[in-house]
Parts: structure tokens; sequence; C-alpha cells
């Protein structure tokens, strides 16, 4: 378990969301606040995220979405630990289990949920330079295949269910390939820093029982500006919303 000299307490939401995070370890980015504003969510429904980490993302969507139910799978223990020390002190429903997403325990694997989220590693085990802390190793670089989360994800969701997970560009294919014969309704929102740059980021979301065609949509952009001029926020005005004040990404062309 972290002690409070190992941390840092850190504001997301403009300040609605408040995180203690490892000094020295996985630290959260936008990614996982950006994947939290897509997910169609209301209240009274039930979310579960693979892989929660210290909880920037599912924390982000119980805080935009009050009245749901959360629950958090983590494999390394301090960090599960830490997920429900944040769920306590923003007064957030969390509940997290430490396990391992391919073996999950019996009493989670009873459970069907309305949407699930995940951020799994960017890289393939060993496709990276080598972090020196164990928990930013496991959270860039993991061994469990694309194929298995999404299958994980599909086997607990409740039909017409959604999955949105994050991902790098280049891994797109295997996460379409592991959605055949599990999930549908395919749709892809890619995520480029810049105008005319190609992106570097995916939201892949995916239904249960879906049967919609599938849809490759045109890119949200996040910073204004086709290069970085200066040391300031340049994000432009519907992220800066989703950052700062906690509001949804709008999907585009919702269905």
């Amino acid at each position: 378990m972290f002690s409070d000299d190992q941390l840092t307490q850190n504001a997301f939401l403009g300040g609605r969301l408040t995180l203690f995070q490892p000094r020295d370890g996985y630290r959260a980015g936008v990614d996982p606040v950006l994947l939290a504003s897509v997910v169609p969510a209301r209240a009274g429904q039930s979310v579960l995220e693979l892989g929660c980490g210290a909880g920037a993302a599912i924390l982000s969507l119980l805080t935009r979405v009050a009245g749901m139910q959360g629950h958090g799978v983590e494999l390394q223990p301090d960090y599960a630990d830490l997920a429900r020390r944040n769920a306590a002190l923003n007064e957030l429903p969390l509940d997290v289990t430490c396990a391992d997403l391919s073996t999950l325990p019996n009493a989670l694997r009873q459970q069907r949920f309305h949407h699930v989220i995940a951020n799994p590693p960017y890289y393939r085990s060993g496709a990276h330079s080598q972090a020196r802390d164990m928990g930013r190793s496991v959270a860039l670089g993991g061994d469990t295949p694309l194929a298995t989360w999404v299958e994980v994800a599909a086997r607990r969701l409740l039909p017409k269910g959604y999955l949105h997970i994050i991902q790098r560009t280049d891994r797109l294919p295997e996460l379409i390939t592991a959605c055949e014969g599990r999930l549908g309704a395919l749709e892809v929102l890619p995520l480029t820093a810049r105008p005319g740059r190609a992106p570097d980021l995916v939201i892949l979301r995916a239904r249960k029982e879906g049967k919609s065609p599938f849809r490759l949509h045109a890119p949200q952009i996040l910073h204004q500006g086709d290069r970085h001029t200066a040391d300031v926020e340049s994000y432009v005005a519907e992220i800066r919303s989703v950052l700062r004040d906690g509001a949804a990404l709008k999907w585009p062309d919702a269905r």
C-alpha cells in the first residue's frame, strides 16, 4: 500500500474530482477522462472498469453522472487500494476487486453491467522501454492480449450494453477482430492532437447484440492550431469543457 509521502493529491474536472496518485508510479493524464466523457450513461445504471488503476476514468464518470453504481477490477493491489481510497475521498459509489481480469472471482462473474470501460496498456508486453516503477511498467505494457479484454467485457455486459475502450490507433485492427462474434454496432472515434495530424489514439464503441454497420467518424481534434507555440493550454472548447467542467463529449452523429 502506498504511504502518504509516496502520493500526490491532484484535481480533475476543474476540482470536482480529487485523486491521490503515486508520485513516481503510473499517473493518469487526459486519456481516462476523455474515455469517461463519451459513455452515454444515466442515473440508475451500472459501470464496470477493467484495469481501473487509481480510478481516474470510472470516478470521472461517476462524478459526471450521479446515481450510478461503479465496480472496478485492478490487478495490482496497491492501485486497487488507491482506487478505493479515492472513491471514499470523493464519496462515490465504487467497489473494487483486486484480480486478474482473465480469472475474475465467481461473485463478479455473476454480475452484468450496462457499461464496461477500459484503458488497456498501449503496448504489447516487451514492446516499450521498461519503466523503473513496476506499476507504470504494467500500465504501459501488459501481458493480457487485447482479445481477452474484449472477451471479458462482452461477458460482463447486459444485452444492449456498451463497451468503450481507448487504445493506440495501430492496435485498432486487434480490437475490431476481437469484437467479431461478441459485440456489434462498432464505431470508432479517432483522437488527434492537432488539425491535419494522423490520430494517435482511438475510442472504440461497441454494443452487446448491436446490429448497426461499422462507422468510422471524423477525428476529434484536441488542440487549437497546427503546432505548439507556447507553454499555455491550447485545448479546443469542447475538450476544455470535458477536462475542466466535467462535461460529456458529444459522440458524433449520435444515434
